[in-house]
């Protein structure tokens, strides 16, 4: 049972963990972040080679030298790709707070992810679960220095040291 469970998310991964008390107060550091399982989302790391034969949107000229503009739809597409990646990211979350009875969950991502992490939550998560929000991409972060960042924020509590 973890009370707080975190993720952090950006466009092409996702990491989930908990934050667990120490086996033995006594004489161990805690609590401590553990990590759960990370998703990827490989249709946002592809490149745009990969996704598309023109690597540009722009230009098309015709055989009298004329240029026309045009539209292909990449944001519109990447956004698509981001909105059900997000879609599965709430999934396992859920998964994840409902197994461990968590009272609160933070979520850190950047501010488009964040939108669509928000809008795909809505019924999905109970109403007596607290959802914190952090508008700042950590999924590069080492564990420690994720649990000191959010410790440092008011979001989940410190690291108490092993007593000597």
């Amino acid at each position: 049972m973890s009370e707080y469970c975190i993720v952090v998310a950006e466009g092409s991964r996702a990491r989930f963990f908990t934050l667990e008390p120490a086996d033995i107060p006594e004489l161990e550091s805690g609590p401590n972040l553990v990590e759960h399982v990370a998703l990827a989302n490989p249709e946002h790391q592809a490149h745009d080679g990969a996704l598309w034969t023109e690597t540009r949107a722009g230009r098309n000229r015709t055989a009298h030298g004329a240029a026309h503009g045009y539209d292909d739809h990449r944001q519109q597409h990447g956004a698509e790709i981001e909105r059900r990646f997000a879609r599965n990211v709430v999934c396992e979350l859920d998964r994840i707070a409902r197994g461990n009875g968590t009272r609160k969950i933070v979520i850190c991502a950047e501010k488009q992810m964040l939108g669509f992490l928000r809008s795909s939550i809505g019924d999905t998560i109970g109403h007596d679960v607290e959802i914190c929000e952090v508008a700042k991409d950590l999924t590069k972060l080492p564990l420690r220095d994720l649990h000191a960042r959010l410790a440092s924020e008011g979001h989940i509590p410190k690291r108490r040291q092993r007593l000597q």
